[in-house]
């Protein structure tokens, strides 16, 4: 861990297009942070906002994780995040090995990761625990059944079973799209109830000391592409902040998460919950909720104190598209060439 009057070394583990992400960060911590980051390939726009960067392997690669620790070792890491929902449970069953070396790891426990990551296996821990979420299916006969005796009717989202970005998932109008898609072998889905509502989007931060919540920042989503949010409208609901509230009591997180849910006739649904900063953590950042501050008084180890709900109403974030300007002399070695 740092000390007070040290900089904070940052490691971002697969930046990719994270750059908003890398500059605020350097926004709110300035001098006092030094940012690392990496990619598998040496194109990434996110690696042009880093202090310094290196181009690994791929995370499934061997000596993956030997690289990553090397580069720790060298950089005299203070803190680390991945930004890809596939790494999250690989830097979790190093949690341990991380923190051993002085190094605070953004990841939730190994078991909680690997539920986050399986959407089937998640919607059967939120049934065991009663917490709401749309009806969902793994097998087909099970959904048929299910459609036969009405529980369930068309349409229907579906999206792979441990997907990532939206890669893959689609709304689904008919039996017919439904048996295409499927057969399609593309990807293994889970098939869920259409939830026709409200679509709501929640950067939640977890003390990595206390293991407390410190920050809700809640927005509604007026516009979504591929990978995330892109226009979003803040709001204030302490219904909305005792559901994350208590739903997080069930696992063990620890950092930045982001938690989608569904508002469907007075009722809050939980989607789906990812342990990293979100896609549009940006909008939270801009309205002055700074995740970064609490990073850094978990590295000096301070504890965070509840600051649930601290921003104002109907702020809006309007994402729009950035470019990198460089010359192929500033790229370094790519594992590819």
């Amino acid at each position: 861990m740092a000390d007070n009057n040290s900089t904070i070394n940052f490691l971002c583990l697969n930046a990719g297009r994270r750059a908003t992400l890398l500059k605020n960060l350097k926004q709110s911590l300035g001098d006092g942070v030094k940012i690392v980051a990496t990619d598998n390939w040496s194109v990434a726009p996110a690696l042009f906002f880093a202090d310094n960067y290196y181009i690994t392997k791929k995370i499934n690669e061997n000596g993956y994780m030997e690289e990553i620790f090397n580069i720790c070792e060298k950089e005299k890491i203070n803190v680390i995040a991945t930004l890809i929902d596939p790494e999250i449970a690989l830097i979790a069953k190093h949690k341990e090995e991380f923190k051993k070396r002085g190094i605070l790891p953004l990841v939730p426990s190994y078991n909680t990761a690997q539920l986050c990551f399986d959407k089937y296996k998640m919607y059967e821990y939120l049934k065991e625990n009663n917490i709401p979420t749309p009806l969902t299916f793994n097998n087909p006969n099970d959904f048929y059944k299910a459609y036969e005796n009405k529980e369930i009717s068309f349409p229907v989202f579906i999206k792979p079973i441990t997907g990532s970005g939206s890669v893959g998932a689609q709304k689904i109008e008919t039996q017919q799209q439904l048996q295409k898609a499927l057969n399609d072998n593309q990807h293994t889905y889970i098939i869920q109830e259409y939830m026709d509502c409200g679509d709501i989007d929640t950067d939640v931060y977890i003390d990595c000391i206390s293991g407390e919540i410190v920050s809700i920042f809640s927005k509604k989503k007026i516009e979504t592409r591929i990978g995330g949010a892109s226009k979003t409208i803040s709001f204030i609901d302490s219904e909305l902040f005792d559901f994350i509230l208590n739903l997080t009591k069930k696992f063990d997180f620890s950092g930045a998460i982001d938690v989608d849910l569904f508002y469907k006739n007075g009722k809050y649904y939980l989607n789906e919950i990812n342990p990293r900063f979100g896609g549009a953590y940006l909008h939270a950042f801009g309205a002055g909720v700074d995740f970064f501050k609490y990073i850094k008084n978990n590295c000096l180890k301070i504890e965070n104190k509840s600051n649930i709900g601290d921003y104002k109403k109907n702020i809006l974030m309007l994402m729009y598209d950035e470019v990198v300007i460089t010359s192929l002399d500033n790229l370094k070695k790519d594992f590819r060439d």
